[in-house]
């Protein structure tokens, strides 16, 4: 399935997170946060959203870092994304 996002929309991928502590100690996945760093798969063209002209920073393949409560996460043939507005995007990492 291709996922196409409209508008101002990115969808992304979590990034694995460790699974150990710095001392050593494994976490289950249900102590461990949400991931706040995900790779992007799909970009929306821009254009104008709520009145204001928008142009698109990231592009497919970017790693970036996202404000933790913002998006909506859904699965696509079993794997697990995150739709989030281009605004939600804190930066990028390089």
């Amino acid at each position: 399935m291709n996922i196409k996002p409209l508008f101002d929309r990115v969808v992304v991928e979590s990034v694995q997170s460790e699974e150990k502590t710095k001392s050593g100690f494994i976490l289950p996945s249900s102590a461990q946060e949400k991931p706040q760093t995900a790779r992007v798969v799909a970009v929306g063209p821009g254009g104008v959203v709520d009145g204001k002209d928008v142009t698109m920073e990231v592009k497919i393949g970017d790693v970036v870092l996202y404000a933790k409560y913002s998006g909506s996460e859904f699965k696509v043939d079993g794997k697990e994304f995150t739709i989030l507005r281009q605004s939600d995007i804190l930066a990028i990492v390089e």
